[in-house]
This record gives structure tokens, sequence and C-alpha cells, in this order.
């Protein structure tokens, strides 16, 4: 493979290749760092059938989240003495491994349930937590220095991957619901998806994502700007770099704030992505299976209410790229953030005294503001940052929005012990 001359890239590029491309891969990138979670929510009837007694939806999200935060907290501190490279893959060789463990312990066990059983399923997915430390802070660290699009992008696919599991999850519903066990063929179908992903993510993170033009360039960019974490991926695409890490120029590298000045900077941010977190999942999926009641829809309802809250929110987060459309005021952002905990008292009264109608328009507003606001807030803070800066910055925005999921995930309890199942 030619070596790029990284000197002489030094200018932009008139026009920059494989931006199309670059915005298909990121979409499947993000796609495949969520779809193992959202298949583990998404076929939460079947470990419900498996363990009711112990709240999977509840328990699993709660063994989850304390490895991830803890894992991004690590990585968050060191993150520029990290590879990137060697971050995201060992993310998505993680995210395989415990997806294809979660179908070999059924396939063993035949769909027996049991406390054994139960902790195995566990351990696999404190492995999804790491994973999704590993590859979430690592691709917005990396994508916070390129095109806000591609941003955007990843985050779509994010979202696509709750809209498509919800959207299967209805089809094996309906086409296994009166087959003996249709749950668990539905399920082992939801795993086998989840881990064909990860595979597909593994291969185009390796060989395709940074060889196209555009990745390149920018990641060039970030070296000249002192970045020491895109020195594999730059190797890999034939471009060398100083033993130091930094691109071979004369230009003095700018130097880069400090992670502690960045929160402070951009402490604003940090928190919007907390408390949209923290509302979100103090009421996504728990609530959903628990706390919802019995309506017409029987079974199908909490089903259905999970998949209008993932159609809204994958809808959503399209919107930021019709600019008029976009908010990018630090002030709005925050109005905007604080305004969604009217949905507590919302989805109270509304779960008391409301019919299923009423729950469906506040699940799909749900839906529409999460993804909305996480897009805006990713898109915007990065602005005006460094590439080393940006990486340390999408790495603090992730650590936040982790923290901001495991608060919501703990408050998610308190509709089990207002109801007085405690």
């Amino acid at each position: 493979m030619a070596v790029m001359n990284v000197a002489a890239s030094n200018e932009t590029p008139v026009k920059l290749e494989g931006k199309f491309l670059a915005i298909v891969v990121c979409w499947i990138l993000g796609f495949g760092s969520l779809v193992a979670w959202n298949s583990m929510l998404t076929i939460g009837d079947y470990y419900y059938e498996l363990f009711p007694d112990y709240h999977p939806s509840r328990v699993l999200t709660l063994v989850y989240q304390p490895f991830a935060i803890g894992t991004i907290a690590i990585l968050a501190y060191n993150e520029s003495k990290i590879d990137t490279r060697k971050r995201n893959i060992a993310g998505y060789i993680l995210f395989f491994l415990c997806t294809l463990a979660l179908i070999v312990i059924d396939l063993a066990t035949s769909g027996k349930g049991g406390i054994g059983i139960y902790i195995g399923i566990c351990v696999f997915v404190a492995g999804f937590g790491v994973a999704d430390a590993h590859v979430q802070g690592g691709m917005v660290g990396d994508l916070a220095f390129m095109k806000p699009e591609f941003m955007q992008s990843f985050f779509a696919g994010l979202g696509a991957s709750g809209i498509v599991t919800s959207g299967l999850r209805l089809i094996t519903k309906a086409a296994f619901d009166k087959s003996p066990h249709g749950l668990r063929k539905g399920a082992i179908l939801f795993l086998g998806i989840s881990t064909f992903a990860e595979f597909l993510c593994i291969l185009l993170y390796a060989f395709v994502f940074g060889k196209l033009p555009i990745v390149k360039y920018y990641r060039t960019k970030a070296a000249k700007e002192g970045s020491k974490t895109v020195s594999s991926d730059l190797a890999a695409a034939g471009i060398q770099t100083e033993p130091n890490g930094t691109a071979d120029i004369d230009a003095k590298v700018p130097e880069r704030l400090s992670t502690k000045q960045l929160l402070v900077k951009n402490i604003d941010y940090a928190l919007d992505l907390f408390l949209i977190y923290v509302l979100t999942l103090s009421i996504f999926p728990g609530f959903l299976y628990e706390n919802t009641g019995h309506h017409q829809l029987g079974s199908w309802y909490p089903l259905v209410l999970i998949a209008m809250y993932n159609a809204w929110d994958l809808i959503s987060r399209y919107i930021p790229l019709i600019g008029f459309l976009k908010i990018e005021s630090r002030k709005w952002l925050m109005i905007a953030t604080l305004a969604r905990f009217l949905f507590v008292p919302a989805f109270y009264f509304t779960a008391k005294y409301g019919d299923q109608g009423w729950m469906i328009m506040l699940i799909s507003l749900l839906g529409l503001t999460n993804g909305y606001l996480t897009v805006c807030v990713m898109t915007v803070a990065p602005k005006g940052c460094t590439g080393p800066e940006a990486n340390a910055l999408g790495n603090i925005l992730v650590m936040f929005l982790l923290g901001g999921i495991f608060a919501g995930v703990a408050l998610d309890w308190l509709w089990i012990i207002g109801n007085g199942e405690f």
C-alpha cells in the first residue's frame, strides 16, 4: 500500500472523497454498538417467562450499567494514552463473544430457568457494559473531530437498533405466538441477528472505515494537532506518523486543554446528557413492562409502547439535519432538557387514570425528545475543539450519558416501591 505523505495533506482537499460511505459505515457502527443490548431489552418478555420473580428487565439493566460507567470512567481519564483502533475493535469483539455466549447458554440449557442460568446471563450482560464503554466512548471521541454528519449518523444507527429489534419482535410474536416455545425461538433469532451485526462491525471498522479518504484526512489533521490516539488507525491506512504519535509537520502543535478544563468549559453539555438519560431510563423500559396496567392490547401492549418509543427516537435523530430545526443555543438546550421532567407526573397519572392511547402518545414524545436532544448536544459540543480536545470531550460526554442511564435505571425502581411491591 502506498504511504500517504502526511505533510502534503496540510491543506484541506478540494473534495473529501468517501463522505457518503463514511456516513453509512458510521450508521452501521452505531447500530452494532447498541443492537445487542436492545435485543436483550426486546426479548424481555422471554426472560420474564423464564425468571418471573427476578425483575429481569430492571435487574439486567442494573447489572449492565455499573460495568459500563466504571469502564468509561477509566477510559475517559486515560483517553489520550489509549489506542482508539484497539479500543474499538476490542469492544466490538467483546459484543460479538457475549451475544454468541447467550445463544450457547440458551441452547445448552434447552431454555430452562433457574438462578444459576440467570447469574450466567448477568455475567454476559456485564460484558455488554464493558464493550459499550469501549465502543461508544471510542467512536464518539473519534467522530467528534470529524464532520458532524458522522456523529449524527452514528447516533441514528444507535436509534435504529431499537426500532429494528422492536419491529422484528412484533413480527416474531405474531409468527411464534401460538407455536411451542415461541418466545424462545424469537429470542434466539434476535441474538443471532445481533451476533452477525457485531461481526460485521468488526470487519467494517478494521478494514473499511479508516481507509476512506475523508476519514484519513480528519485523522491526519488530528495527528497534526497532537493526537496520539489515531496513530494505529493511520498506520493501518498506510499513513506514517512520527514516533511521538504526531504527524511530521513544521507547525507548532497547539496546546490542548486538560480533561478537567474541558469538563468545566462544557459542564452544561455534560449535564444535558446526564439529565436526558436520567429521565428516559427512569421510565423506559422497566415502567412499560410492570407499571402500565392491563389494556385491550394485552401482552402486545408493552411491545407496542417500546416500538413507538424506538420509532420516534430514530425519526428525531434526523431532525437536527434540518438546520432551522436544530437547537444550538446552550441555554435552550438546557431549558428543553429540564422541561422533559414534566414527563414524570404525566406518566404517573396516565398509568393511573388514562387509557392506552394517551400512554402511546406520551411514550412517542419521550422518544422524540430523547433522540433529538442527544444529537443536538453531541454535534454542537465539539465545535471549536482541536482533534485531541474533541476526542477527550467525546469521552467525557459519553461518561455523563452512561452515568445518566445508570442513575435513571436506579430511579426506575422507585415505581416498584411506589406500587408497594417491596
